[in-house]
C-alpha cells in the first residue's frame, strides 16, 4: 500500500497535515506526479508541487515583505514620535484599508512608560470663521437682526457671524425646531439667544411682557450664569429680565427667584426646574422658547427622567405654522457640541421629529486640527512632577493664557490641590460635590484672570467660555470620546487665545484603547469612531405575550 508524503511548500498551503482525495482531485492528474521506488524501500511516495502553486507562495512572501509606502514626506509632521519611524507627515493621509503603524503600539506594557506622541496643528486658524460672500465677510444684518442688536454686538465686538451662526440663526427666525451640533467654541450660544430675543421683541405689542417667554436649561450653574449674562446683555435695549436659578441652594432660594420678580428668560439647571414645576411656581404653557443647551448632557441617563418631566409641561411645536399667532406653541432648540445619544426616544414623545430640522457642522466630532494635542505615557506616581514642569514651562516661554486641569472625581480635585498648595502653585478648584457657596464666583475669578489654574472635574469641561485658556491638560484620561472633544474644546475658541495645547496623561492599560482611536482618526484625518451622527426613530416595543 503506498503512502503520499507532502513537501513542505504543500503542507503550507493545505488546511490540515493530511492530503485528502478531495484535495487531489481538484487539480488536473497531469499537473501531479508520482515517485514510486521499490518495494523493498521504505520511502513514501512523493508529491511534485504543481508550478502554479509555487508561484502562489512566492507572491505571498514577496507581498509580506514588500517595502510598505512611506508616511513621511518633507515639510510639516502630523505626528510626531519619540519613535521618528512612526512618525507620519502632514502631507500624507493614512488610508481607510491601510494599516497603521501607531506610536501608542504596544502602551499596555509597563516598558512603555517614557514614551509619548504628538498630534501637530496643521491650520492656524479655527473651521468656524465666517464665510465669504462675493469676498466680504456677512454681517449680521444679512440675517436679519433688528438694529439694536446688531448695535450691542458692535459694543462687544463682533461684527461678524460664525459659521455655524449663519447656519441656525435664519432657520430659528422662520419657526424651525432645530438640533444644532457644532464644535465646542463655534458661538453656538448667540446663535440661539438673537433670534430669541429678536422674536419677543418683534412679538412684544401682542404678548405683553412679564411673563416667562424662553426658557434655556444647561447642565451646571456655572453656565447657567454665564448664559444669563450674554442674554442680560442682548436684552438691555428692551428691558427684558432674565433670571437664572439653580439647584444646591435649597427650595427656599427657589421659590424666592420666582417670587421676587416677573422675568421674560429664565436660564435654569434640570433639578431646579422640575422642583418649580412641582410646587406650581411657572408654568411653561406660555413658553415659546424651549433651548436644552449642552445637549449630549441633558439626554445623559443622570437627566433624561428630568428632562421628560419638563418636555411634558411644555406644548412643543410640530413646525413653522405652530409658532404663530396667539395660541402659539414652543419652538424646541437642542444645542450641543457633541450629537447626543438618545435624542430620537426623547423628542419622539413631544414633537414630530420629522419637522426638526438637523445642523451639523462639517468638523463635528473630529480633532481639532488647530491645537496641539501631546499624549504621554507615564506611571501615576509621577503626573505631579510632570504637571509641575509643565506649568513652570509655560511661566518661562512667558506664554499668555491659563491652564485648565482635569480630573475624573471630585476627591482627585482635592487632593490635586493641597499637592501644588505645598508647591506653592496658585489654583483654585471646582467641582461638583463642594457647597453652593463655595462655588459661586470660583470659575468668575478664573474667567477674569484673577487666578490662572483651575484644577476641576468635567463640571467645567461644558460650554463654559474659556477663552482665555490656552493650556488644557488631563492629569486623569477622560472615560469617552465625548469627554476629550469637550475638555479639548476649551482650547481654540472663537475670539480666544491662540496657539492652543492639550497634554494628556496616560497610565492605566484601559485608557491606551481610547488613545489609540483618538491617534488612528488622527492620522486617517477622520471623525472619532462610535459617535452618534442623525436622529433615529424609537425601536417599537415587543409586546408582552
Amino acid at each position: 500500500m503506498h503512502c503520499l508524503k507532502l513537501g513542505p511548500a504543500v503542507t503550507s498551503l493545505l488546511p490540515g497535515p493530511v492530503l485528502s482525495i478531495a484535495t487531489l482531485t481538484r487539480y488536473p492528474v497531469s499537473q501531479i506526479r508520482f515517485c514510486q521506488t521499490a518495494a523493498s524501500s521504505q520511502e513514501p511516495p512523493l508529491i511534485r508541487v504543481p508550478r502554479f502553486l509555487q508561484k502562489r507562495a512566492e507572491n505571498v512572501k514577496q507581498t509580506r515583505s514588500k517595502i510598505k509606502i512611506p508616511t513621511v514626506k518633507p515639510g510639516k509632521l502630523l505626528i510626531q514620535s519619540k519613535n521618528p519611524e512612526r512618525n507620519q507627515s502632514a502631507a500624507y493621509t493614512l488610508g481607510k484599508f491601510e494599516e497603521a503603524l501607531l506610536c501608542s503600539k504596544g502602551w499596555k506594557h509597563k516598558k512603555s512608560f517614557g514614551d509619548y506622541f504628538t498630534i501637530n496643528n496643521t491650520k492656524s486658524v479655527a473651521p468656524f470663521v465666517p464665510e465669504h460672500e462675493d469676498g466680504k465677510l456677512k454681517t449680521f444684518e444679512k440675517l436679519n437682526i433688528c438694529k439694536e442688536l446688531v448695535g450691542v454686538l458692535d459694543r462687544i465686538n463682533i461684527s461678524h457671524p460664525t459659521t455655524v451662526q449663519l447656519q441656525t440663526i435664519p432657520k430659528i427666525m422662520k419657526g424651525h425646531n432645530v438640533l444644532c451640533a457644532a464644535e465646542t467654541g463655534s458661538g453656538k450660544t448667540l446663535s440661539y439667544l438673537l433670534p430669541i430675543v429678536h422674536k419677543l421683541q418683534a412679538a412684544r405689542h401682542q404678548e405683553g411682557e412679564g411673563r416667562i417667554r424662553a426658557v434655556v436649561m444647561v447642565p451646571s450653574r456655572e453656565l447657567a450664569q454665564q448664559v444669563a449674562a450674554v442674554s442680560r446683555t442682548l436684552c438691555a435695549p428692551f428691558g427684558f429680565r432674565t433670571r437664572t436659578v439653580g439647584g444646591g441652594r435649597g427650595v427656599g432660594n427657589i421659590l424666592r427667584v420666582f417670587r421676587d420678580s416677573n422675568m421674560d428668560i429664565l436660564v435654569a439647571t434640570p433639578g431646579a426646574l422640575v422642583k418649580a414645576l412641582r410646587r406650581n411656581c411657572l408654568t411653561l404653557s406660555e413658553l415659546r422658547f424651549l433651548v436644552l443647551d449642552e445637549a449630549d448632557t441633558m439626554f445623559d441617563p443622570s437627566f433624561s427622567q428630568l428632562l421628560e418631566d419638563i418636555l411634558q409641561h411644555t406644548d412643543i411645536s410640530s413646525g413653522p405654522k405652530d409658532t404663530q399667532g396667539l395660541q402659539a406653541k414652543a419652538q424646541l432648540l437642542v444645542v450641543g457640541a457633541t450629537f447626543p445619544s438618545g435624542v430620537g426616544d426623547v423628542l419622539s414623545k413631544v414633537t414630530d421629529l420629522g419637522s426638526v430640522v438637523v445642523i451639523k457642522s462639517k468638523m463635528l466630532h473630529f480633532l481639532m486640527q488647530h491645537v496641539k494635542q501631546t499624549f504621554l505615557k507615564i506611571r501615576g506616581e509621577e503626573k505631579v512632577l510632570e504637571l509641575n514642569r509643565a506649568l513652570k514651562m509655560l511661566q518661562e516661554e512667558k506664554k499668555e493664557g491659563s491652564v485648565l486641569v482635569f480630573c475624573n472625581k471630585s476627591s482627585t480635585v482635592n487632593w490635586l490641590g493641597y499637592t501644588l498648595e505645598e508647591l506653592g502653585i496658585s489654583h483654585v478648584r471646582l467641582q461638583g460635590e463642594m457647597p453652593a457657596t463655595l462655588r459661586s464666583g470660583i470659575f468668575h475669578s478664573f474667567q477674569k484672570g484673577m487666578v490662572n489654574v483651575l484644577v476641576c472635574t468635567d463640571i467645567a469641561s461644558r460650554g463654559l467660555d474659556t477663552s482665555r485658556v490656552s493650556l488644557v491638560v488631563n492629569y486623569d484620561f477622560p472615560d469617552s470620546h465625548t469627554d476629550y472633544i469637550h475638555r479639548a474644546g476649551r482650547v481654540g475658541r472663537a475670539g480666544g487665545a491662540k496657539d492652543g495645547e492639550v497634554l494628556s496623561f496616560v497610565t492605566h492599560p484601559w485608557e491606551v484603547e481610547l488613545v489609540q482611536k483618538i491617534e488612528l482618526a488622527a492620522r486617517r484625518r477622520s471623525c472619532l469612531p462610535g459617535m452618534e451622527t442623525g436622529i433615529h426613530e424609537p425601536k417599537p416595543k415587543e409586546e408582552e405575550p
